[in-house]
């Protein structure tokens, strides 16, 4: 009879065993999951960071160039007549056209206009992968908790430990795939 007690035990201990190798695959799989994530949302960030601060510059040099067509036409009716009202006519012209071309620039995507709209996209892209990173963190911890209570289920022999690992290893699959297909359904943080 206890030769029998000792197969069932032996038993059980290969299926919690089974279930914390089971775990340990769906930690490293949340853990390499949470790494990309977080390194996508940091650099989407750096990305944004850097449009917005070409937007800025260009703001600048708009704004600067703008300033210095509208001056000069306000000074134009004091020039000479003939080649210097000439000069100011293409100078302005040129100012302006420059000005236009720096709000918005389609062909190379480095407008004004265009730039804050790379900068948002990469703003959008670095919340989702934050989202994204959360999720599966939250699922690594899960697996986590769920590995040691399988294991305490080995020492001490009590099932129920070993059935919350396997509910906690449930949640940390949710959260991950929470993570994967839909990172800003559930606003935890």
């Amino acid at each position: 009879m206890s030769g029998h007690g000792h197969g069932m035990t032996e038993g059980s201990n290969k299926k919690v065993a089974l279930l914390i190798s089971v775990l340990a695959l769906f930690l490293a799989l949340g853990e390499t999951l949470a790494k990309s994530a977080q390194t996508s949302a940091l650099a989407d960030n750096i990305e944004a960071s850097n449009l917005w601060a070409f937007f800025q510059a260009k703001t600048v040099r708009m704004t600067v160039v703008r300033t210095a067509a509208e001056s000069a036409e306000l000074q134009r009716g004091t020039a000479p007549e003939g080649a210097a009202e000439e000069v100011y006519r293409k100078r302005v012209d040129n100012w302006t056209k420059t000005a236009a071309r720096w709000d918005s620039e389609p062909e190379t995507g480095e407008g004004r206009k265009e730039l804050s709209a790379r900068a948002k996209q990469a703003e959008t892209r670095s919340a989702t992968a934050l989202a994204k990173y959360h999720h599966f963190e939250l699922g690594s911890a899960a697996f986590q908790i769920a590995i040691v209570l399988a294991s305490a289920m080995l020492i001490t022999g009590v099932a129920a430990l070993a059935w919350a690992g396997v509910a906690l290893g449930v949640l940390g699959i949710g959260m991950v795939a929470i993570g994967l297909f839909a990172p800003h359904a559930v606003h935890l943080f």
